[in-house]
């Protein structure tokens, strides 16, 4: 019998002003001067989230109401959504929660922001509705290579928009930057970076760019850095990283402190419950009974998942705009556990691989002596038996991954 770990909370918002070329998330394009169905979207995203919390609480949600742990406002471009209309939802996600929990220190809510959509003064409005977090799509400072990525905003434009988040009361958020772009140098890619620390951002997630199918670059690939110089930026940045203060807890995050990480992200690599509601949002959700957790996905077209408000709630507990909801095969929880912990510099303990996969650890054992044996997992584990990777085995994470599936 499986116990219910934590639950976040993810809520997508599909349209952007203009689809970049290598994005493959759900992501829908609208004219520039198109009127996005505000009101109707969020009414969907609270009748959404009322059907999958009753699910996540076993159909009483008093009795047997969880804690929300974390939102995460993702796209898309949530950023062209209104103040209000965010403010609409959370207050309505607050009604089923404890008094207060809004305003909690301790509920970490993130905005996903695209420098090119925000004006100084919405950044205090959103700051306002409980917002306390955002995540700002920089991506380059470099604007011949924005222009190259399909971006909307230029360098000045992500400068001003750090500076106006820190002005709104953001003490808390997240640079996502990217490397290994087309015909990027280690000498590009490093400005690129001196860039972003020249802010002192709390918490940098730096990645490199990856071709995904169903993208332009996937059919038209452009010029892209050689396999030495990817392995120097990546040298580099993780020196230079290190030495302003920012600690890597994950394959592509780093954080000032362990009160800056992302408790978001870290659910989620801890094998936590996360409600995903809007089109195209996927979820994990572990029932009351303990039975085999579900994994939820939504109608991905946005007028497909609009639509399905005007359809009656089918018998049971599935949300009517649930496209697909499937029990997670029991050899895969505990593939999946290890998949997302292993990418973590936490790794997993074997009390907590047996709390969330209901798998005994005897089963992993062997292998885990094998991959300590070859130096990719730590000989001695961390306090209270956390099992991690050696600083090889987190370079070559591929290669532990690849010994449990």
């Amino acid at each position: 019998m499986l116990a219910q770990p934590p639950l976040s909370l993810y809520i997508h918002i599909p349209w952007c002003v203009k689809k970049c070329p290598y994005c493959d998330f759900n992501s829908h394009e609208f004219g520039a001067h198109a009127v996005l169905p505000e009101d109707s979207y969020i009414a969907a995203l609270c009748a959404d989230f009322d059907a999958d919390y009753t699910l996540a609480c076993g159909g009483d949600t008093v009795e047997k109401r969880r804690p929300i742990y974390s939102i995460f406002i993702g796209g898309g471009t949530p950023s062209l959504f209104s103040a209000r209309a965010f403010d609409t939802l959370l207050h309505h996600i607050a009604s089923t929660q404890r008094a207060g929990w809004l305003e909690s220190p301790e509920l970490e809510i993130t905005l996903e922001a695209n420098p090119g959509t925000l004006e100084a003064g919405r950044f205090a409005e959103f700051r306002a509705t409980g917002i306390n977090r955002l995540s700002l799509g920089v991506q380059s400072f470099a604007d011949a290579q924005l222009t190259r990525l399909g971006r909307i905003h230029d360098g000045a434009q992500a400068r001003r928009a750090i500076d106006s988040a820190r002005a709104a009361g953001f003490d808390n958020f997240n640079l996502d930057l990217m490397h290994g772009l087309p015909e990027q140098s280690l000498k590009d890619a490093l400005a690129d970076l001196e860039s972003a620390l020249s802010f002192e951002p709390p918490h940098l997630s730096w990645y490199q760019l990856t071709i995904e199918p169903n993208t332009v670059f996937y059919s038209k690939p452009p010029p892209l850095p050689s396999e030495s110089i990817l392995t120097s930026v990546q040298d580099a940045g993780h020196a230079l990283l290190a030495a302003r203060d920012l600690e890597q807890y994950e394959v592509s995050a780093y954080a000032r402190s362990s009160s800056l990480q992302s408790r978001h992200n870290f659910n989620y690599w801890q094998f936590g419950d996360y409600l995903g509601i809007g089109a195209g949002a996927h979820g994990k959700i572990s029932l009351t009974d303990g039975s085999q957790p579900l994994r939820t996905r939504k109608h991905r077209q946005p007028d497909h998942y609009l639509r399905a408000a005007l359809q009656p709630q089918a018998n049971g507990l599935i949300s009517r705009y649930t496209a697909e909801a499937t029990p997670i095969p029991p050899d895969e929880i505990a593939i999946e556990y290890l998949l997302n912990t292993l990418r973590t510099r936490r790794g997993f303990s074997p009390a907590h691989f047996e709390a969330r996969t209901g798998t005994a650890f005897s089963a992993i054992a062997k292998r885990v002596e094998y991959l300590r044996s070859q130096g990719l997992l730590c000989d001695t584990p961390f306090a209270n038996g956390w099992i991690t990777t050696t600083e090889r085995g987190f370079r070559y994470l591929n290669n532990v991954l690849e010994e449990f599936i």
